[in-house]
């Protein structure tokens, strides 16, 4: 079984090494690995902790198999850096997480975005109730979409 709780500052080491791991599929689809969640640093993670609320997903060893992050803005929740490890994906757990997010802020307007070219993630935040409203070119070779949930 699966348990979602809140991460303590002590697993942010934890969980930065499941975001480096989770994100080489993502740095796969633009054949680099210079993307923001592949450099981030540990200080920055702690920031988010102290910004916002962390969450993480426990497997059945205990350690953190799936985390998402949030922060709060002026009515908005802005949802970033969901990820499952590689070894347990397609079977529910990112929309388990995103769900436990939601709740963390009840009743508000949520905002994430992802890349057009992760078509997977795409489809988990529309069957999760999220809709494209915006689109942003980056480079000639990339844009993201800006998805909401109200």
């Amino acid at each position: 079984m699966y348990t979602i709780c809140r991460a303590e500052r002590g697993d942010l080491r934890e969980i930065l090494a499941l975001q480096y791991l989770a994100y080489q599929s993502e740095a796969a689809l633009f054949g680099s690995r210079d993307i923001p969640p592949l450099k981030q640093t540990l200080s920055e993670v702690e920031a988010e902790f102290d910004r916002g609320v962390i969450l993480k997903m426990l497997g059945e060893n205990g350690s953190i198999i799936g985390s998402v992050r949030a922060y709060e803005s002026d009515g908005t929740v802005y949802i970033g850096k969901l990820m499952v490890h590689p070894d347990h994906r397609r079977i529910g757990l990112g929309s388990r997480l995103l769900a436990e997010i939601e709740q963390c802020f009840p009743h508000r307007r949520y905002e994430l975005f992802t890349s057009t070219r992760s078509a997977d993630n795409i489809r988990l935040y529309e069957k999760n109730g999220y809709r494209i409203f915006s689109r942003k070119p980056v480079s000639s070779e990339l844009e993201f979409v800006y998805m909401e949930k109200v």
